[in-house]
C-alpha cells in the first residue's frame, strides 16, 4: 500500500519550501468524458490503506504573458467567459495544445493572435496549478516587455472577436486585485508576481 504524507513536528525551511513530487500507485484511468478542448478522466489511486477515486479534467496546459510597456502599463484584455457569465480581465493566455511547442513560443504566440503585439524581452515570471483539486493545468506566465506592434494584425473568431485590450499602470491593476474588482486567477498571480519581481 502507498502511504500518504505525513505532517512534519519541525518547521519547514522557508529556502526548501517547495511542492514535493508523489505518485502513488493508479490502480485504472479512465476517460468518462471526451470533450472538444479537454476530456474528463476518472482514477482509481492506491492511497494509504485503501483506494479513492478522482475524476478531474485532463488538461493540455497554458501560458500567459505579462506584457509591460515603458510607462510601467499592463496590457489586460476582457473577453467574454461563458462559465462564470462574466466579461472577465485575463491576461493574453492561451492552451499548450501544439504537440511539442515550446511553451515559450506558445507565449509569444498568443501575445501577437490576441494583441497584435511583439516583444523583444521574454522572462518566466511564476508558474502555478491553477486548480489542483479539480485538473492538472500547469499555466506559464512570462513577463514581456519592449513590447512593439506585430507586423501583421490576426483575424479573431468567437469570444476572442471583439476581445477589448486597455494598457493599465501597474499598481492600479494591483490595487484591483487586491480590492476584489478583478478576480481571475492568473491574472491576479501575474501582476502581483510582476510588482514583487521589479520592487525586489
Amino acid at each position: 500500500m502507498t502511504e500518504p504524507l505525513r505532517s512534519h513536528t519541525e518547521p519547514v525551511d522557508a529556502h526548501a519550501l517547495r511542492d514535493e513530487p508523489f505518485e502513488p500507485e493508479v490502480v485504472s484511468s479512465d476517460v468518462v468524458y471526451k470533450g472538444w478542448v479537454w476530456d474528463v478522466r476518472s482514477d482509481r489511486v492506491a492511497y494509504g490503506d485503501g483506494e479513492i477515486i478522482r475524476e478531474y479534467v485532463d488538461h493540455t496546459g497554458a501560458v500567459a504573458v505579462l506584457a509591460l510597456d515603458d510607462a510601467g502599463r499592463v496590457l489586460l484584455i476582457q473577453q467574454y467567459r461563458h462559465p462564470i457569465r462574466h466579461r472577465d480581465w485575463e491576461l493574453p493566455a492561451g492552451l499548450l495544445d501544439i504537440e511539442g511547442e515550446d511553451p515559450l513560443v506558445a507565449a509569444q504566440r498568443e501575445l501577437a493572435e490576441e494583441a497584435d503585439l511583439v516583444a523583444q524581452e521574454w522572462q518566466l515570471l511564476v508558474s502555478t496549478w491553477t486548480t489542483p483539486g479539480g485538473n492538472n493545468e500547469m499555466i506559464r506566465i512570462y513577463l514581456a516587455t519592449g513590447i512593439q506592434t506585430a507586423p501583421a494584425a490576426y483575424a479573431r473568431e468567437d469570444e476572442e472577436a471583439d476581445i477589448r485590450v486597455e494598457w493599465v499602470p501597474l499598481s492600479d491593476a494591483v490595487d484591483a486585485v487586491l480590492e476584489g474588482r478583478l478576480r481571475n486567477g492568473i491574472l491576479s498571480l501575474g501582476v502581483l508576481a510582476a510588482e514583487r519581481r521589479l520592487r525586489g
